[in-house]
């Protein structure tokens, strides 16, 4: 953890310095107010971190404040760099053919610097509606086992929540509205529910608005890895005193003989000391002739699942990227990123979450809930 966290400041550090220097050097009136500017600067750099700091010492709307504004921080961080990037490409190639001579150097800096702010904010504005809009992303898929008499099952699928400074009760409000109109059977919670301190989470008691009517065996939900960031010691009770079965390496029956199988995060052991489970072990006790839908976080060794006999696994996690063009970087660490995907007989489907987790920002995913109807045929031929 230590050289992780070391890893992630390190290249946080860099990339503020280098956006620093180069606003720097667009405009002569910053480098004739350089103290001003510098402090400023660092203001904004440093809102993020010490959000996080005072957040886990003590919470408040101040620091929810200082969230939300870290937050878009880090969104300019993304985008200004890369525009930077791009510049200073482009200024090297011009030079590189003789079209650009020192003395339109400070001109391309200066139009640089406004494209960036301008490009930047524009992105982010975009990205900040889109992130309040949610969608509903609906899937239809059948499983060709018996079920009994079920024949088809309703699961409304919602992944990263992540309540706490930025997401809260109005969010959750609105997720419990689109919930009960979708009217499903099963409800099933993919982990993040909480951002991570739970402080935030605690303080206004947000849980407490997530108003969909549960029933002992229509509603679950497994753990991500932010669960355990913040405490799972203080994060999975809290979840389950608001009535929400968390699964925790566990195989439930429901209805019909369809086994639902919750894993603990793979995180767990980094953050909590906690090793889960193997799938091997998980599956000894369940019949692979009726229905088995696995609940797993983190969208990683789909090959196995599909080897042992899942019919239909959920996971969250990426958020696709949440912000251009993150999402092309999260396709190439997934197989599976986002949407679905069949192996065998076996289905995958990867949300790209609720809420969000830094910037209220998404630019290259939408927020969404998830309505999946499983059609079980039992005729022994896949679609």
């Amino acid at each position: 953890m230590i050289i992780f966290f070391s890893i992630v400041l390190t290249i946080y550090s860099l990339v503020n310095i280098y956006i620093y220097y180069k606003g720097y050097r667009s405009l002569p009136v910053l480098q004739t107010n350089r103290l001003l500017y510098t402090l400023i600067f660092f203001i904004f750099a440093a809102l993020f971190i010490a959000a996080k700091f005072l957040e886990s010492r003590h919470s408040s709307v101040i620091t929810d404040i200082l969230n939300i504004a870290g937050g878009f921080w880090l969104a300019f961080m993304l985008y200004g760099f890369l525009f930077f990037l791009a510049s200073d490409i482009i200024l090297s190639l011009l030079r590189l053919s003789g079209v650009m001579n020192s003395e339109n150097i400070l001109l391309f800096r200066k139009w640089s610097l406004i494209v960036t702010l301008a490009a930047s904010a524009l992105l982010i504005t975009g990205g900040f509606i889109n992130a309040v809009i949610p969608v509903v992303t609906r899937y239809d898929i059948t499983i060709n086992k018996s079920a009994g008499e079920v024949k088809e099952l309703r699961i409304a699928a919602v992944s990263d929540i992540h309540l706490g400074s930025i997401i809260r009760k109005r969010s959750l409000k609105k997720l419990s509205g689109i919930i009960r109109d979708l009217h499903p059977d099963l409800v099933l919670l993919l982990g993040d529910i909480i951002d991570g301190e739970i402080g935030p989470v605690l303080r206004g008691d947000l849980l407490q608005y997530f108003t969909y009517p549960r029933g002992n065996d229509s509603l679950f939900a497994i753990t991500g890895n932010h669960e355990f960031i913040g405490g799972g010691k203080r994060t999975i009770p809290y979840i389950e005193s608001k009535g929400i079965r968390v699964l925790k390496d566990e195989v439930v029956t429901l209805k019909g003989g369809i086994q639902l199988i919750g894993r603990i995060d793979r995180d767990s052991f980094r953050f909590y000391g906690k090793e889960r489970m193997p799938l091997d072990s998980l599956m000894k006790n369940v019949d692979t002739t009726k229905p088995v839908i696995l609940l797993d976080h983190q969208p990683f060794h789909l090959n196995e699942s599909a080897e042992k006999g899942v019919d239909l696994e959920l996971s969250g996690h990426t958020h696709n990227g949440q912000m251009w063009p993150l999402n092309y970087v999260t396709g190439k660490i997934y197989e599976l990123s986002y949407g679905y995907l069949k192996k065998g007989n076996s289905h995958f489907i990867v949300s790209s979450g609720y809420g969000l987790w830094g910037p209220r920002v998404r630019s290259g995913s939408r927020s969404e809930v998830m309505l999946i109807t499983v059609h079980f045929t039992g005729s022994g031929q896949g679609n």
